[in-house]
C-alpha cells in the first residue's frame, strides 16, 4: 500500500474509529447514569463475578487466529473457512463445559442465581464465534466506517432493552440481556453485509502455518485476559457481591476514560503496523508519535478524574455508590500506565514477535498474579488496589523494553517523551488540589473549580511552551479538519 494511501486510510480510521468509541462512550455514559438508579451494586456484582469466565471463553474460541489473519498479509478463502470452523467448534465445546460447571461456580461464590445467568450468557459464545472472521476482515481492510455504525446502532438498541427490562424489575438479567444483544446484533450486520461465506473445506495445514503466529497471540491474550479479571475473582471470593458492584463500577467507568483515546488509536495502529511491519524507522518513529499525542491527552484526564472523583459519582449515579470512589481513584492510577499499553504491544504483535510477547507475559502475569494474592490476603482491598497499580507500571516497563530491542524506539526515549507530560500534569494536579482544599467550597462547586483550574493552567503551559505532543495533537486535527475527497493535506505519521 503507499505511504498516501495508508495515510489516507489511517485518518480514516481514526475518524470514524473516533466517531465509534465517543457516541459508544456518551451511551454507556448515560447507561451507567440510568441504570445506577434502577440496578443495585448486587446486580452488577453478579455479572462482575462471572466476567472472567466469560472473557476466557470467548479468547480460548479466537485462539489467537482473528490476529493471525490480520497480520498475515494475504489470507486465503481456505484460511478464512478453516478459522470460521474452527472457531464454531471451539464455541460448542466451551459451552459444554461452561453448562456443566455452571452449579460448581455457584457454589464456589455461594450465590445460587450465577448457575442460570452463566448457562444463558453462555451463548454468546455461538453468536462471537459466529462473527469474528467478518469482522477481522473488516478491520483488515481498515473499513471502520462500518464498523463503527454497526457499533453504534449495537449500543442504542442494546442500551433501549436494558433501561426497560431494568424498569420492569429483570434485576441482573437486564444486564443479561444487554451482553447478549451487544454481541447478536453485530453479528447479523456482518454476516448480510460483508458478503463472505465459509467455504466446505478444513484445512490443517492452514490451521498449522496461522498457528504459529496465533497460537502465541492466544496463549498471551488468555494470560492477560486472566490477569485482568482475576481481581473479580478474589473479590467475589472473599467478599460480598455489594463490594464487587462497587469495585465494578469504578473499574467501567476508569476505563470509560483510560481506553477513550488509546482504543481509537489501538483498533487502527495494529493492522497499520502490520503494514509498516517491514519498515523499522517508520514504525518507530509512528510509535513515538502515537505515544506523545495519547499521554498528552490521557495523563491530564486522569489527574483530572483522581481530582472529581467524588463529586462525578454522586453526580452520575446517586450517593448509593459513593464507596466505588476510592476504588475509582486507585484505577485512575493504574490508568495511567494502562492508556499506553496497546501502542506498545500492537507493535511487538505486528512484526510477528508473537512468541517473545508469550513469553514475557508469563513473566509479567507470573509477578503480578503472585502479588495480587499477597496483597489481598495480607492487606485486604487496600493490598489489592496497590498491588494493581504497580503490577500496571511494571507491565508497561516490561513493554518499552520490548519495543527498545526489536524495534528501536528505545525504553530511554519513551520514557524521556512522557516524562514532561508526566511532571507537569503532576505539579498542575498538586497545585490545585491545595487550591481545592483552601477554597472549601460544597461538593460541586468544588469539583467545578477544580476541573477549569487545572484545564485552564494545562492549555496556558501547551499554548506558551508548546510541546512536541501539542504540535502532533494540532497537527492530526489540522490532517482531519483539511481531509476532503479522501485527501489528506497533513498527517502526524
Amino acid at each position: 500500500m503507499s505511504n498516501k494511501n495508508l495515510k489516507q486510510k489511517t485518518v480514516s480510521g481514526m475518524i470514524w474509529t473516533a466517531l465509534q468509541k465517543y457516541s459508544t462512550m456518551f451511551i454507556q455514559f448515560i447507561s451507567g447514569i440510568i441504570l445506577a438508579r434502577l440496578l443495585t451494586p448486587y446486580d452488577y456484582g453478579c455479572i462482575g463475578m462471572l466476567m472472567i469466565f466469560m472473557v476466557l471463553a470467548e479468547a480460548f474460541i479466537d485462539g489467537g487466529f482473528g490476529s493471525a489473519l490480520i497480520q498475515k498479509k494475504r489470507p486465503t478463502q481456505e484460511d478464512y473457512s478453516t478459522i470460521f470452523f474452527w472457531n464454531l467448534g471451539m464455541a460448542v465445546l466451551l459451552y459444554v463445559i461452561l453448562y456443566f460447571s455452571a452449579p460448581a461456580i455457584a457454589r464456589f461464590y455461594d450465590i445460587p442465581l450465577l448457575s442460570d445467568v452463566l448457562r444463558v450468557q453462555g451463548v454468546i459464545l455461538f453468536i462471537y464465534a459466529f462473527n469474528i472472521v467478518q469482522r477481522n476482515q473488516l478491520r483488515k481492510k481498515m473499513n471502520f466506517k462500518t464498523l463503527s455504525v454497526v457499533t453504534i446502532f449495537t449500543s442504542v438498541t442494546a442500551l433501549t432493552v436494558t433501561i426497560v427490562m431494568a424498569y420492569q424489575g429483570f434485576g441482573v438479567w437486564a444486564l443479561v440481556a444487554q451482553h447478549i444483544l451487544t454481541a447478536a446484533i453485530p453479528a447479523i450486520a456482518f454476516w448480510f453485509y460483508v458478503k463472505w461465506r465459509p467455504q466446505l473445506v478444513f484445512s490443517w495445514q492452514s490451521l498449522r502455518e496461522l498457528f504459529s503466529f496465533g497460537f502465541y497471540m492466544f496463549l498471551t491474550h488468555m494470560l492477560n485476559q486472566f490477569g485482568r479479571q482475576i481481581q473479580g475473582l478474589l473479590i467475589g471470593k472473599f467478599y460480598n457481591p455489594a463490594t464487587m458492584g462497587y469495585y465494578s463500577r469504578a473499574q467501567s467507568t476508569e476505563r470509560l476514560a483510560s481506553l477513550s483515546i488509546s482504543q481509537v488509536l489501538t483498533q487502527v495502529t495494529y493492522p497499520l503496523y502490520a503494514e509498516l511491519q517491514d519498515d523499522k524507522s517508520r514504525l518507530s518513529d509512528t510509535i513515538r508519535k502515537l505515544t506523545i499525542s495519547l499521554s498528552y491527552i490521557t495523563f491530564p484526564l486522569m489527574f483530572i478524574l483522581l481530582l472529581c472523583a467524588k463529586p462525578l459519582f454522586v453526580l452520575l449515579y446517586s450517593e448509593r455508590w459513593i464507596d466505588s470512589v476510592p476504588y475509582f481513584q486507585f484505577l485512575c492510577l493504574s490508568g495511567l500506565a494502562y492508556c499506553l499499553q496497546g501502542v506498545n504491544n500492537h507493535s511487538i504483535a505486528a512484526i510477528g514477535k508473537s512468541k517473545v510477547m508469550f513469553k514475557w507475559t508469563v513473566f509479567k502475569r507470573m509477578v503480578g498474579i503472585t502479588l495480587l494474592f499477597c496483597s489481598i490476603y495480607f492487606y485486604g482491598m487496600k493490598g489489592l488496589l496497590i498491588c494493581l497499580v504497580f503490577t500496571t507500571w511494571f507491565s508497561y516497563f516490561v513493554n518499552i523494553c520490548l519495543v527498545s530491542k526489536y524495534i528501536g524506539y528505545t525504553w530511554t526515549r519513551q520514557l524521556a517523551d512522557i516524562f514532561p507530560i508526566l511532571i507537569v500534569s503532576l505539579v498542575i494536579f498538586t497545585v490545585t488540589y491545595f487550591v481545592g482544599m483552601y477554597a472549601n467550597l460544597s461538593l460541586y462547586l468544588d469539583g467545578i473549580l477544580k476541573f477549569v483550574c487545572f484545564v485552564s493552567v494545562y492549555l496556558i503551559w501547551s499554548f506558551v511552551f508548546k510541546p512536541e505532543s501539542y504540535v502532533n495533537i494540532k497537527e492530526i486535527v489540522v490532517s482531519i479538519y483539511h481531509k476532503k475527497g479522501g485527501r489528506v493535506k497533513r498527517l502526524g505519521i
